[in-house]
């Protein structure tokens, strides 16, 4: 192939500007007689036993239970998640870390949250667990010393969240660059990044960093990996 043919921009048809559309989904309230209408639940996370254990062992830890589609959400004081995940595992049979996960809830008073996910596989019963957590004391026990499997999943709410774990034994962000000063799942982070806060490898070892995510969403149009000049470290025969 000749290097004027090489370089020649690929021909595209022109196409109007279409802005993309947003899509909206409201939060349905919740509804007392809608137990039904959830084919998951299967009776698995209807957990009224272990819920009176629970709060016979913690009494006013355990601050509010919700029950929705079929499913049993229970609350407890984040200072004591440890203890309450201790006693599940240990005492209930929950011996199986299916996730955890942080949540934006967007509000002025406990705008974070935190859920677990445990499974009894001997009882086939499901529980979920919930905490709340103040923007201004970001800090929680981590889980890690009762179930191993959590340490992933908490890694990953410290980087997109910044929730920290007290105890974590690698708290390590997991996507994002370690001084990288934001947290993406946060509400109030664009949804095409920080302009300039994130600078992504050139295409060729002597091009240019591209100092933003969405660099074409911006106005700018980072040069094609084609059009890049050639490289000192690429190989002569690449190119015959």
């Amino acid at each position: 192939m000749r290097d004027d043919e090489r370089n020649a921009q690929p021909k595209q048809e022109k196409r109007e500007h279409e802005a993309l559309k947003f899509y909206y989904t409201p939060m349905d309230e919740a509804r007392a007689d809608d137990s039904e209408s959830n084919p998951h639940a299967k009776g698995a996370t209807r957990i009224p036993d272990v819920i009176k254990a629970l709060v016979d062992e913690f009494g006013d830890v355990v601050w509010n239970v919700e029950t929705y589609a079929g499913e049993d959400t229970v609350f407890v004081e984040k200072e004591k998640i440890r203890e309450v995940c201790q006693f599940l595992r240990d005492d209930l049979g929950f011996n199986y870390f299916s996730d955890c996960g942080g949540i934006d809830r967007f509000t002025e008073d406990e705008r974070y949250e935190m859920f677990y996910n445990l499974v009894s596989l001997e009882r086939g019963k499901r529980i979920r667990v919930k905490i709340r957590i103040e923007e201004d004391d970001l800090s929680v026990p981590s889980v890690t010393q009762v179930y191993r499997a959590a340490n992933w999943n908490e890694r990953e709410a410290y980087d997109m969240l910044g929730i920290k774990f007290d105890g974590h034994p690698d708290l390590r962000r997991m996507y994002m660059p370690e001084d990288f000063e934001y947290h993406p799942l946060r509400k109030e982070f664009p949804l095409l990044g920080v302009p300039g806060s994130l600078p992504l490898p050139p295409q060729t070892p002597e091009g240019e960093l591209t100092m933003d995510p969405f660099a074409a969403a911006h106005g700018s149009k980072p040069t094609k990996s084609y059009l890049e000049p050639k490289s000192d470290y690429a190989d002569d025969t690449d190119n015959e």
